[in-house]
């Protein structure tokens, strides 16, 4: 019994020394000999996935490692520099020196796969090899989503930090926490036995389910990159979206790049050019103007005004695109023939006031807040600076500069009931089992449901019995307006350079989809309704097979 009482006596002495050198230790030592020292060793968080709206992968995480050579573990360092030098292929004298330059922990090399680290297990004795994982950015689509997704790089500090798109705007919450191992070491590098050990987890990012359809993101691709070939133009883009929630369900731009060889790329292709630059729309704004006034009570769809001839401002004559006039023609004539001479009278019975502050409303003062990295305003000058010819030339969208998701915010506040929403690209942010649900964000009210079905109807018939006759779905009511802005060259219109587009919707009778197409510079030839409008019916024919829509009569 005694014997027992004297084996747990000494070993209480024993611990009650140690817990003594642990305090001298903490107190004493590591201020005077600054022998001591907290180890933080990073623990990386997984980055948060992107998935498409069917739960098809855009950005996913491969596992690559960083192998480091432990100097304690072995004396041998010659006979591994050797090894090591003919299974990475990396010069033995560089390994050699590198772990003769290192106290105990020795990089050796990065971005290795779990096949590398595979074959450096089953060749080696791995007692003074480390493996620190980590993950590298993948995106299984290439370049498909391209300017929706953005890409992860490196910043200042070799840091992973996501750019553009989706992955600049959500890099936050993409991120997540990482988390740290704290050890306690001494001189040599080499841990307490009794020293602090502890492990806070990293919090994974949260994964990012989106509003693009995957199907109808490869066929508008397609249909874009064909569009640009056949026409020749210098960049082609087309946005799909719901009407009813303005939710993204396509976007394609071209030129694109592939995120995963970012590096190789040209810095200009990361712009997306739908958020990133702005452009003079041209035609495509006159149905904004025709709701202005239409809700203004200053026009109705069969009004009369006068297109006899152009208007003069001073020096300045602004014609018809075909200088051709036929006198006194309706507002519905007007759309149909795109006149601009008639839209100069339409806009004429609105006040200076009113028309700018129409333009405040349809959010061309502001940015759409669409969540993707890089989004800039509009260029338009402060009302005191405007004269008389900007308001005329603004009525068919010249003079003003806006972003191509900021005209198809405005447009489809027309034909959504009158109420502007929000565009977004993100359905719902899964954080563990935790789920948020982006819901539609309504911005206000711009014009009256009575005057949204007005411009509906107008913009059918400007399908249906405009000058040009496009390839319409049969049996499908369709709405929409082309658009020829002349591009600015050096502060003059050049007239062999045009931003051609389309925009417009359907099901007319229940609009389910607005499309907007646009081709900067076709060489094919300069005009909205022979380019843009052919790739805007291109792609209604394909949305109307791939959800089946049924025709409207």
């Amino acid at each position: 019994m005694q014997t027992r009482v004297k084996i747990v006596f000494y070993l209480f002495v024993v611990w009650l020394f140690l817990a003594l050198f642990r305090l001298f230790h903490f107190q004493v030592m590591s201020k005077t000999l600054n022998y001591a020292n907290v180890s933080n060793k990073k623990l990386s968080a997984e980055r948060g996935k992107i998935y498409t709206a069917d739960s098809s992968p855009l950005a996913i995480n491969e596992r690559i490692y960083t192998l480091y050579f432990d100097k304690s573990k072995t004396n041998d360092w010659e006979k591994y520099s050797a090894e090591l030098s003919a299974l990475l292929n990396i010069d033995q004298s560089t390994i050699s020196a590198r772990i003769k330059n290192y106290s105990v922990w020795v990089p050796i090399k990065n971005n290795l796969t779990l096949a590398d680290k595979f074959v450096l297990e089953e060749k080696l004795d791995t007692k003074p090899l480390y493996f620190e994982e980590s993950f590298s950015r993948y995106y299984p689509e290439a370049s498909d989503s391209a300017h929706l997704t953005g890409f992860v790089g490196k910043n200042e500090k070799g840091e992973s930090v996501g750019y553009f798109g989706i992955e600049g705007y959500y890099d936050e919450i993409l991120t997540g926490l990482s988390g740290v191992f704290k050890s306690e070491k001494g001189g040599g590098g080499l841990p307490f036995i009794f020293g602090l050990q502890e492990v806070i987890n990293p919090i994974n990012g949260a994964d990012l389910y989106l509003t693009v359809d995957k199907g109808i993101q490869s066929i508008v691709k397609k249909r874009t990159a064909s569009a640009v070939e056949r026409y020749g133009a210098k960049l082609g883009c087309s946005i799909v979206a719901e009407v009813a929630t303005l939710k993204i369900k396509a976007l394609s731009c071209l030129p694109d790049f592939d995120p995963n060889l970012y590096a190789t790329a040209s810095p200009s292709a990361f712009v997306n050019p739908v958020i990133s630059n702005v452009y003079e729309p041209g035609s495509i704004f006159k149905p904004l103007v025709v709701a202005m006034a239409l809700q203004e009570q200053k026009i109705t769809p069969t009004t009369v005004v006068n297109e006899s001839g152009p208007v003069q401002f001073g020096q300045y004559f602004i014609k018809t695109w075909d200088n051709k006039y036929e006198g006194r023609i309706t507002v519905t004539k007007v759309l149909q023939r795109s006149s601009n001479v008639g839209m100069i009278r339409i806009q004429e019975k609105l006040s200076d006031d009113v028309f700018f502050n129409y333009l405040k409303d349809f959010g061309f003062f502001e940015k759409t807040g669409i969540d993707l990295q890089g989004e800039v305003n509009s260029v338009i000058k402060p009302q005191q600076s405007w004269y008389p010819i900007d308001y005329a030339v603004a009525s068919f969208g010249q003079g003003i500069a806006v972003t191509p998701i900021q005209m198809l915010s405005a447009f489809d506040a027309i034909i959504n009931d009158g109420v502007l929403l929000k565009p977004y690209v993100v359905d719902k942010i899964v954080q563990g089992n935790k789920v948020k649900i982006i819901t539609p964000e309504q911005k206000r009210r711009v014009i009256s449901s009575k005057t949204s079905e007005q411009i509906r109807k107008l913009l059918v018939e400007v399908v249906r019995s405009g000058e040009v006759k496009w390839d319409v779905p049969a049996g499908y009511l369709i709405g929409g307006k082309t658009g020829t802005a002349q591009i600015a060259v050096e502060g003059k219109y050049d007239p062999d350079k045009t931003l051609a587009s389309f925009i417009g919707f359907f099901p007319a009778d229940q609009p389910k989809f607005i499309i907007m197409t646009m081709l900067k510079e076709p060489s094919a030839s300069i005009w909205g309704s022979e380019t843009a409008a052919p790739l805007f019916f291109e792609i209604v024919k394909d949305l109307i097979l791939y959800y089946n829509i049924a025709s409207s009569y």
